[in-house]
């Protein structure tokens, strides 16, 4: 993966319903789109249908992935991957999480981490969760410091777990920038 990832733990798999939903949002925001499996998005966001500005002359689109992982869904080894390393989340975030969705840039410019951030965002809206965002060292205070933070942790990463509130926060931010 060329550029910044975001995740966001569920309590439970996603919802048909939630997943169409998803789908549609997906598709408003992108210029291509192909769907590998239900819930593994392959497209290019259009920066501009966000909000986000490309100063960086870096292309109208941007190409991304959103993928539900968890038992029964699809990527189980990836999830599982994922959450070895991890302590055990439910006392911080209140729950164990048994799925997940991680938004995936695949380039690494400015506008990219902006739109790993916005995406993820609309992908709380629908589906619920706790954001799980890796932060640097330097960033550990102002992240502390944000509205929808829930728990932090800084073994074996540093990681904020919160609401889309602090991720809308983090990336309004002037010193926002996600770890690639």
């Amino acid at each position: 993966m060329a550029g910044p990832v975001l995740g966001v733990e569920l309590a439970g798999p996603v919802s048909g319903e939630a997943l169409g939903r998803l789908r549609r949002m997906l598709i408003d925001l992108s210029d291509r789109f192909v769907e590998e499996r239900p819930g593994y998005f392959d497209f290019n966001v259009v920066a501009e249908r966000l909000g986000a500005v490309d100063g960086g002359g870096l292309g109208p689109s941007r190409p991304f992935l959103v993928v539900v992982a968890g038992p029964g869904v699809g990527d189980e080894a990836s999830f599982e991957a994922e959450h070895a390393d991890m302590p055990d989340l439910e006392p911080l975030i209140g729950f164990a999480p048994t799925h997940d969705v991680s938004v995936i840039a695949m380039c690494n410019g400015d506008v990219d981490h902006v739109v790993t951030a916005l995406l993820t965002v609309g992908v709380m809206e629908i589906v619920g969760g706790v954001a799980s965002v890796e932060i640097h060292d330097r960033h550990v205070p102002v992240v502390a410091e944000l509205p929808g933070l829930v728990a932090m942790m800084s073994e074996p990463w540093h990681f904020a777990f919160g609401t889309s509130e602090l991720v809308w926060a983090w990336a309004a931010h002037p010193d926002f920038r996600l770890v690639k």
